[in-house]
């Protein structure tokens, strides 16, 4: 009789089973905020293992800078010294936004390989994923800001706003690059492979990049192209920038480059968040 208690008690489905099985109570639902930092630091650590994903961040403005500067600056603006003036804030913004790309990228590269359908069985805000994988690029794209600031600087470049200008105009950086970052996100849910996303992404930021009043003042430009850079996203961001470090920046122009990052937002983060909840990989 004793026996076949004691079997009782220890059969699968008891108390003593359940006892073992729950020694710890259950963790509380993470909330939107935290697990968009979790993702965050999973970005992180991404970079921190693979840090040749900061090569380009790191390369490119520099080239960019040394280039345009020593090789059209004389042609442009009369002297180098003159030219670096007005291109160096255009430049930080060139960096960022190319930099941007890598967003949608890796974002295709972990769809790829199964990752996200994972995080999709999770009891999390689904958007977390994504928005923690841009609030985590944002490391990114503040070392592609601050490279050519601190090349500039080397090169003579003195900004008329002091320290508090420059970083305001980088602080600001990191919230156009997060607005822009969500084009490069749709294509990354969007498309198969990274391949194609870079395939696809290349084009667009090369007609933002160079259709924009970064390497130059859009006066010089033709009546038609002038329409088109004043409402290029890119061209408000740069001007806010230039702006900022210069200390000339006015209401109105940063009140449009932040209303250029919202209709970003807009635009893009919805349909992003629709196509990524939708998807069937």
């Amino acid at each position: 009789m004793t026996t076949t208690a004691t079997r009782t008690e220890q059969a699968p489905g008891g108390d003593t089973l359940r006892q073992a099985l729950s020694t710890r109570p259950r963790p509380r639902r993470a909330n939107p905020v935290y697990a968009s930092l979790t993702f965050a630091w999973r970005a992180l650590l991404k970079i921190k293992h693979v840090p040749d994903q900061l090569g380009d961040a790191i390369i490119f403005p520099i080239m960019f800078t040394l280039l345009f500067t020593y090789l059209f600056g004389g042609a442009i603006a009369g002297s180098p010294g003159n030219y670096l003036h007005y291109f160096l804030p255009g430049v930080v913004v060139l960096a960022v936004a190319l930099t941007s790309m890598y967003t949608g990228t890796t974002l295709n590269l972990d769809i790829s390989k199964g990752i996200f359908d994972r995080f999709r069985s999770l009891p999390i805000w689904r958007p977390s994923v994504l928005v923690g994988a841009q609030l985590g690029d944002v490391v990114r794209y503040a070392i592609a800001s601050v490279f050519p600031v601190l090349l500039g600087l080397v090169l003579g470049f003195r900004p008329d706003g002091g320290f508090a200008g420059v970083l305001l105009a980088l602080l600001f950086l990191q919230v156009f690059a997060f607005s822009l970052a969500w084009i490069w996100t749709l294509f990354g849910v969007l498309l198969r492979t990274p391949s194609a996303v870079q395939g696809l992404t290349f084009p667009i930021q090369f007609l933002l990049v160079f259709g924009s009043n970064i390497l130059v003042d859009p006066q010089t430009m033709p009546g038609w192209l002038q329409a088109i850079v004043n409402v290029n996203p890119v061209s408000h961001a740069a001007t806010a920038v230039r702006g900022l470090m210069h200390g000339t920046v006015t209401a109105g122009e940063l009140g449009t480059a932040f209303l250029s990052c919202a209709v970003l937002i807009w635009l893009f983060a919805p349909p992003t968040m629709y196509l990524y909840n939708r998807q069937e990989r």
